[in-house]
């Protein structure tokens, strides 16, 4: 089984997310043993903003006839797909920034939405290709958005995950979420704990697909 393991936060070692996604790996580990880990800091590691040099791999241009800048771009994308493409199991951490995910963690996407790849379009609409997997998203939230539908309605990460992955056909994605963590040292002692319990319940969760044919 292939892990791979993406941090986001621009926050280093005071980063919530980048505690819970580890100890999320830890978890995952010790009840899957033998996976193998890949590890992706999008904040020391992130690919350029997608612009149109990106766009000739989308396009499917005869790769031979690219410029040298497209040529360097294909090759970034490449490399970040065909590592998602072969992982079963993705651990996200996605913190909440103004409302949204970080952009390190916008621009990785931007390279995994390739036509043909991770979704096609046919007759019957989009369908996505990259079925089977797992995705654990860790969410982390200074305020809390979760308990009201005005915070719901403000809030463009877990929505906007849960979307696009399910837009690459993508049905098991979990969520661990630490928030209010802005509110002071005890109520980021509490996401942090919520955030451990959150681990605990991803890891048993098991997928529809396997409890519909249970």
């Amino acid at each position: 089984m292939q892990l791979l393991h993406i941090d986001s936060s621009v926050l280093g070692d005071a980063s919530v997310t980048r505690q819970l996604t580890a100890s999320t790996v830890a978890a995952w580990r010790a009840t899957h043993p033998g996976t193998q880990v890949q590890y992706l800091d999008l904040a020391a590691e992130a690919p350029a903003h997608f612009g149109a040099d990106a766009l000739s791999f989308k396009l499917g241009l005869d790769l031979t006839k690219v410029n040298e800048a497209q040529r360097a771009e294909n090759i970034a994308t490449e490399r970040y797909l065909a590592q998602f493409l072969a992982s079963d199991v993705i651990v996200v951490g996605a913190p909440l920034y103004n409302f949204s995910i970080p952009t390190q963690l916008k621009a990785w996407i931007d390279r995994l939405a390739v036509p043909g790849r991770a979704f096609r379009y046919t007759a019957a609409g989009p369908e996505g290709l990259a079925k089977g997997k797992t995705v654990i998203v860790v969410s982390g939230r200074g305020g809390i958005y979760s308990t009201s539908e005005q915070g719901r309605a403000l809030e463009h990460q877990e929505s906007y995950l849960q979307t696009v992955f399910g837009f690459f056909g993508i049905t098991d994605v979990r969520f661990v979420r630490a928030e209010g963590v802005a509110y002071g040292p005890e109520q980021r002692a509490a996401a942090l704990s919520q955030g451990e319990a959150d681990i605990a319940a991803a890891l048993v969760k098991v997928p529809a697909e396997q409890a519909v044919s249970a």
